[in-house]
């Protein structure tokens, strides 16, 4: 399965975060607007990401519910029918939640750099460092780490758990 190295932060100064994302990666952001939704499965997680109504990613992974630096592994399926497969996949093995976000992402090299806003929790920052071929976590951890330090991420600031697991105890 591919790998990425992620983090993910509260973000208590949206707009200070995001000026120094946009010096790191010196472009505007692209703006995304994203629904995901989740599915009940005995390991991992498993959610239909809709991009618009004719393009969604159905994306199954695994990580370690852990602040700081942590290896994301991930399968990826493109479909141009989510509404279908939305209706296939809460059939047979039911909704566990919705996740509504608007993301704004940034490039720092391989890095994937996105400041959420997401509806029902706030303000956060994730990390995904896109291992190259022959790259080792390690390296990832490190690149993550430093980059970090550089948008001024706090070790108190970091974030266990996925956004829906988030929301599910929140409610």
């Amino acid at each position: 399965m591919p790998t990425n190295i992620e983090i993910k932060a509260r973000v208590p100064d949206p707009q200070a975060l995001q000026a120094r994302a946009e010096a790191l990666s010196q472009a505007p952001p692209e703006i995304i607007e994203q629904e995901d939704t989740f599915f009940n499965i005995p390991s991992g997680r498993l959610k239909l990401r809709w991009l618009s109504p004719s393009l969604g990613q159905l994306i199954y992974y695994t990580r370690q519910d852990a602040a700081g630096p942590k290896p994301s592994h991930y399968v990826l399926s493109v479909t141009p029918d989510p509404a279908s497969l939305q209706q296939v996949l809460s059939e047979a093995l039911g909704v566990r939640g919705v996740v509504r976000k608007r993301r704004r992402l940034y490039m720092v090299g391989h890095t994937r750099v996105h400041l959420d806003e997401v509806q029902g929790l706030g303000s956060f920052m994730e990390l995904e460092v896109v291992l190259q071929p022959g790259q080792t976590p390690a390296e990832g951890e490190q690149i993550a780490a430093q980059l970090m330090q550089q948008l001024g991420i706090r070790p108190e600031d970091l974030v266990q758990a996925a956004y829906i697991d988030l929301l599910e105890q929140a409610a």
